[in-house]
Parts: C-alpha cells; sequence; structure tokens
C-alpha cells in the first residue's frame, strides 16, 4: 500500500530528473575544479577543453535544474509578504539597463548615456510611484449570508483612500483564505513519509481570490465595486487578510500591500439542482395533503357566520353579499409532514487523481475535491431538503457524525445544508457506520412520513424489512 502510494508521488520521471540533475550539478563543480588546477598547472589545452565542458554542463544545469527551481521559488514568494515583485516588463527593462550601461561604458557615446538615464529614471519613477499608489488605502467587503455552489455570488468591495493629495491607479483586491485546515493529500501523505516532513507538507496553502479592480481611487474618496463570484465547489473559505496590488504607473514592478481583515468564515453551501422525481421515486402528494380538521392551510373547509375574534382578511365578500351578514372563511389544516434524510458519507472504489497532481493543484491555488462522487451526493442530499422545506414540509438531516431534529424554515434549512457543506467523505470504511445503522434503527420507529437514504453503496447490507421503509437515491 505504502508502494502504491509512494509511486504516485514520486514518478519515474521525478527520480529521473533528480538524478539526472545531481550528476548536472556535481559534474559541473567537478570541471570547474578540473579547469581551475589545469590553468594554474599551465596546460592550456586542457583547460580549454574542460573550460568547454564546464559551460555545456551550465546549459545542462539551465535547461534541467534552474526551471523546477524557479517554480518552486515563486510558488513559495507567493505565499510571503513581499512589497513588490518584478514582472516580465521589469525585467526586459533591467535587461536592457545592463546592456545599455555596458555599451555606453565601453564606448564613451553620450547618446548611449542618455537612454541609460532614460531607461534608469523609468524604472526609478516606476518604482516609488507604485509604492505611494497603495499607501493610506482600506479595504471592507460584505457579502451574502446564503452562497451556494455553481450560482453566481454578488459581493461588495468598498476601498477608501485615507491619503490627502495622491489617488490611486489600478488597484486589484484580493482575499487571502484557507478552504481547510490539512490539505486534501494529507492522510497520503503521512501514510508514506516521516511525521516531520508529511506535517510540513500537509499544511493547506493560502489561497487568494480577486475580489476587485478599481481603476481610479480620488484622495480623500471611498469607492465601492459591485462583483460576481461563482464558488466551484462547496466547503469554506477561512478570510485571513486583503491583498492590495498594483503594476501602476508602467507594469516594470507590482506592488503589493496586505492588510489584516477581520475574522470571517465563507460557508459555501453544496449545489441545488433540479430533482428527476422519476429516478428519485419522491412522491407527488409531499406536502399537498390536508386533513378535515379546521387549520391554517390552504384548502377551503366551511363557511361560518362572522365571530368577533375572527380575522377580518378571512371574510369572504361574495357570501356576504348574497346572505347579508357577515361570512367567514374557515380553512382545512394541512397534514404536517415530516422527511427525514439520511446521507452515507462512504465513498468506496473511486479513482482519485494521483498525490503530486493534486499537491500539484492545491499549490497552484485552483479548487480541488477530495472527492468528486461525495460532492455530487451532498448535492443530492441539499436538493432533497431544499425541495421539502421550500413546501413547507419538516425536513431533518441525518449523516455519519450529525443527527438532526425536524423543523421547517430557512434557518433550519440553513444549518443542515452547513452540515453538509463542511462534511468529510469516509473513503476506507466498507461497512455502514454503527452509529448511521444505529440511527436508521432509530427512526424506522418515528412517525417519519417520507424517509431518503442518499448512498453511493447499493442497499447499505441493511435488511430487506429496513429497505422497505426507506427510499434510496444512489449517486
Amino acid at each position: 500500500m505504502k508502494l502504491k502510494l509512494a509511486s504516485q508521488l514520486f514518478s519515474f520521471r521525478d527520480l529521473r530528473n533528480a538524478v539526472l540533475g545531481l550528476v548536472v550539478v556535481i559534474g559541473g563543480l567537478g570541471l570547474s575544479g578540473l579547469t581551475l588546477y589545469a590553468h594554474q598547472a599551465g596546460d592550456i589545452r586542457l583547460a580549454g577543453i574542460s573550460a568547454a565542458a564546464s559551460l555545456a554542463f551550465v546549459l545542462l544545469i539551465l535547461v534541467f535544474v534552474v526551471p523546477p527551481l524557479a517554480r518552486n521559488a515563486g510558488r513559495e514568494a507567493s505565499q510571503m509578504n513581499l512589497p513588490f515583485e518584478f514582472t516580465s516588463g521589469g525585467a526586459v527593462i533591467l535587461v536592457l539597463i545592463l546592456i545599455v550601461g555596458f555599451s555606453a561604458w565601453n564606448t564613451g557615446n553620450n547618446l548611449l548615456f542618455l537612454i541609460l538615464s532614460f531607461l534608469s529614471a523609468s524604472l526609478v519613477v516606476g518604482f516609488f510611484a507604485g509604492s505611494i499608489c497603495l499607501r493610506k488605502l482600506d479595504v471592507s467587503m460584505r457579502f451574502p449570508e446564503t452562497i451556494f455552489a455553481g450560482e453566481k455570488t454578488t459581493i461588495m468591495v468598498n476601498i477608501r483612500n485615507r491619503k490627502l493629495i495622491f489617488p490611486a491607479f489600478s488597484v486589484v483586491v484580493e482575499v487571502r483564505g484557507k478552504e481547510r485546515e490539512r490539505s486534501v493529500a494529507a492522510d497520503d501523505l503521512e501514510a508514506i513519509l516521516p511525521k516531520w516532513i508529511a506535517k510540513r507538507l500537509s499544511a493547506a496553502p493560502v489561497v487568494r481570490r480577486t475580489l476587485s479592480y478599481f481603476v481610479h481611487v480620488g484622495a480623500r474618496k471611498t469607492v465601492e465595486a459591485q462583483s460576481e463570484h461563482t464558488f466551484p465547489n462547496r466547503g469554506r473559505l477561512s478570510i485571513k487578510d486583503f491583498e492590495l496590488s498594483t503594476k501602476f504607473p508602467f507594469g516594470f514592478f507590482r506592488h503589493r500591500r496586505r492588510l489584516p481583515a477581520r475574522e470571517a468564515e465563507l460557508i459555501v453551501f453544496p449545489e441545488v439542482t433540479e430533482l428527476d422525481i422519476d429516478t428519485a421515486r419522491i412522491p407527488l402528494n409531499i406536502g399537498q395533503r390536508s386533513l378535515n380538521l379546521r387549520g391554517s392551510g390552504h384548502d377551503l373547509l366551511s363557511l361560518r357566520d362572522y365571530r368577533p375574534q375572527d380575522d377580518l382578511r378571512h371574510i369572504d365578500w361574495k357570501a356576504t353579499a348574497k346572505t347579508r351578514q357577515l361570512t367567514v372563511r374557515e380553512y382545512a389544516a394541512d397534514d404536517e409532514n415530516l422527511v427525514t434524510v439520511i446521507f452515507d458519507p462512504r465513498v468506496l472504489n473511486e479513482k482519485s487523481e494521483p498525490i503530486r497532481e493534486k499537491i500539484a493543484l492545491e499549490q497552484s491555488g485552483k479548487p480541488v475535491v477530495a472527492s468528486k462522487k461525495f460532492d455530487a451526493g451532498a448535492s443530492i442530499t441539499a436538493s432533497l431538503l431544499s425541495k421539502f422545506a421550500g413546501e413547507g414540509s419538516q425536513t431533518r438531516l441525518i449523516t455519519f457524525d450529525f443527527s438532526g431534529e425536524f423543523g421547517s424554515g430557512w434557518p433550519h434549512l440553513y444549518e443542515s445544508l452547513k452540515v453538509l457543506a463542511l462534511a468529510e467523505p469516509l473513503f476506507e470504511q466498507n461497512e455502514l457506520p454503527a452509529e448511521l445503522r444505529s440511527q436508521i434503527e432509530r427512526i424506522l420507529n418515528d412517525s417519519d412520513d417520507h424517509r431518503f437514504l442518499v448512498t453511493a453503496n447499493g442497499d447499505c447490507d441493511l435488511s430487506p424489512d429496513v429497505l422497505n421503509k426507506l427510499k434510496i437515491i444512489g449517486f
């Protein structure tokens, strides 16, 4: 098992490149030492050959060693609070300054010195102008109470410029935070690596989400922008801080400034979709039955004379005109429908991405899910709860480590959806968890009108008597 996981973390290509890189570096150092020895010994021919070979090894180092190190350094730098970084345009202008400066020094041409001063001044002015641009800026954001995966969410971003004279230009506002406490590959890393290495590698990276772009914020002004964002997956985003950045004025530098944020947590509910009633075998009469008793339903039960304590809104004016007496409508009470949705968190035999690809996606800031199948099941469960809650039924959610109570209304629904948003799959548990099995057996004695079991594992090894009382929905 450990060997299989290790093969996902370290491929043959990775090992080959590591060995090749080590050989190239050692070979380059050895040839450099040989060149120095030949030069001191006066062997010009050997020194020339070893110098040419050293140059070839330098080229190999540039091809095989430098790019991976540069990528890793770039990822590490993005997590650090660096005040600025060179852009591609800044790198080009720096190379031009070096070339023109060497040419001017070598030739003494006044025109080259003039061009050199112009390029240097542009670099210096661009640096200080961009740095001043981000000073004394405050940011705040407002977001809705409910956020659903796959739906557009409106977020309001407010930026305030406290500078007395200088405006701010071309400011990008980002929010930084963590989507989880541990990496999606944390369990696999702990299984194949020493604890101290796995602990460092399994830390969840800080992700960033672009909120809005402000072209101009005047001095002593406040600007508010509205932007729409779509969160692709359920889960959470624990906000850590804000990051302001700008490439103003010439794009040679990307200046950054981080601002602390109030501790907040965005909960993204599972995606709610339309259910296929025929496939899910959902009864069409849920929420539509009424009893032959007085109540606060919608179906008319009878007409009677008005009494002083009656609500004036229930007066039937047509019947009153016919009988010339105040007549009140009485409504039948709705049958209180109780709906229990059981969510089985087990996901077995799902083909997942290799560990190294999960880590690479996570480090690049792209959304990564522990199990696409599990998220599909959470979406079906959320859709069931939303459907019945919208019809006025009393619902409750039961899953591996949560057993809710019956309730109605949107606050109760959102509490259940929050549990689904933060739930995690069980990969290595073949049998139905004992806690969940006992919960199923317990609710069979309750007076539930409808019970649904959302599972990816067929009949879950339940007895036929239990299965007859459940409506199983697979995912």
